[in-house]
C-alpha cells in the first residue's frame, strides 16, 4: 500500500515544478507585424492603378489622349492645349456633315405673324374674315403664301396651329376726340376659325373654332386670346387660312397673333 501511494505521488507535481519546468509547446511567433505593410502597400499600388487606367480611358474618350501632342505642351498655353481638341473634333464633324440637311431643317414648314398693315371695319359686325400675314418678318420652308392663305407644297401630315389676340381700349375721351360714336363692346363675338382648302374639289372646310362672347368695359383695357391646333393629312396645293370675327379687335403684335404650321411625317 505504501508503494503504492509513494507511486502515486511521483506523478504528482508542485506549482514550482510546473513554473520552472521545461515548456512542451514552444510558442509560434505572429507574422502580423511582417505581412501588414506589404499588404497596405499592395492595396496603394492597386488604388494608384485603378485610378490611372481610370484617367486613361476618360482621356481617350474625350480624345485628349490621341490628339494633344505632349512634346508641345511646355511651348503653348494650358488652355489651348485642352479646347483644340475639341475644336477639332468640331470642325471635323462639321466638315462630315457639310451639305447634308438634317432631317429637322428639310421638313416643311411656316411661321408668320400678324400682317400690322391691315385695316378692318370697326362697325362691330361679328362677320367672319381672313387674316393676312406678315411674310416679310415671319418664316417659310418649301411652303407658299398668297393673300392670307398658306400652301401646301409637300404631301404629309401636318401639324397646324394659330393664336390671336383681341384687345379693346377706347381712347377718345383722354385725346380730345370729339364726334366719334363709342362701339358697344358689352357683348362681343371673338370666334377663332382655321380653314383648309382641298386642291381636290376648291372646298374650304373647316378644321377648328374656339372663342368666346365677351363683355367688355368701355373705359377700360380690354384683352382675350384664343389659341389651338391640330394634326391633319394635307396633299400638295392644298391651302390653310384663318378667320376671326371682330377682325377690328386684333392685337397687331406678333408675339400675340400668328399662324403657322409644319410636316411631323407622311
Amino acid at each position: 500500500m505504501a508503494a503504492t501511494h509513494s507511486d502515486y505521488r511521483g506523478y504528482l507535481r508542485n506549482s514550482v515544478d510546473i513554473e520552472s519546468g521545461q515548456h512542451r509547446f514552444h510558442p509560434v511567433q505572429s507574422s502580423e507585424p511582417t505581412y501588414r505593410p506589404l499588404l497596405f502597400g499592395t492595396l496603394a499600388i492597386m488604388g494608384l492603378l485603378q485610378v490611372a487606367s481610370s484617367v486613361a480611358i476618360l482621356l481617350h474618350l474625350t480624345g485628349y489622349l490621341q490628339e494633344v501632342d505632349l512634346s508641345t505642351v511646355p511651348h503653348r498655353p494650358i488652355e489651348e492645349v485642352q479646347t483644340e481638341p475639341v475644336l477639332n473634333a468640331l470642325k471635323d464633324k462639321r466638315n462630315r456633315n457639310k451639305g447634308c440637311k438634317t432631317p429637322k431643317e428639310s421638313l416643311p414648314s411656316a411661321h408668320l405673324p400678324i400682317d400690322v398693315h391691315q385695316e378692318y371695319s370697326k362697325k362691330g359686325e361679328p362677320k367672319a374674315v381672313t387674316i393676312d400675314w406678315d411674310v416679310e418678318h415671319g418664316y417659310r420652308h418649301r411652303m407658299e403664301y398668297q393673300k392670307g392663305k398658306l400652301q401646301v407644297m409637300e404631301p404629309g401630315f401636318y401639324y397646324v396651329y394659330a393664336k390671336t389676340c383681341f384687345r379693346y381700349y377706347y381712347v377718345g375721351a383722354n385725346s380730345g376726340q370729339t364726334g366719334t360714336p363709342q362701339v358697344d363692346v358689352s357683348n362681343t363675338q371673338l370666334i377663332q376659325y382655321i380653314y383648309y382648302e382641298s386642291i381636290k374639289n376648291s372646298k374650304a372646310m373647316m378644321l377648328m373654332k374656339t372663342g368666346s362672347t365677351m363683355r367688355w368695359n368701355n373705359t377700360t383695357y380690354n384683352m382675350y386670346c384664343a389659341q389651338q391646333g391640330r394634326g391633319i393629312r394635307l396633299e400638295d396645293g392644298d391651302t390653310l387660312f384663318v378667320n376671326v370675327s371682330n377682325a377690328w379687335m386684333l392685337d397687331p403684335e406678333g408675339e400675340g397673333t400668328y399662324f403657322g404650321a409644319v410636316k411631323l411625317g407622311n
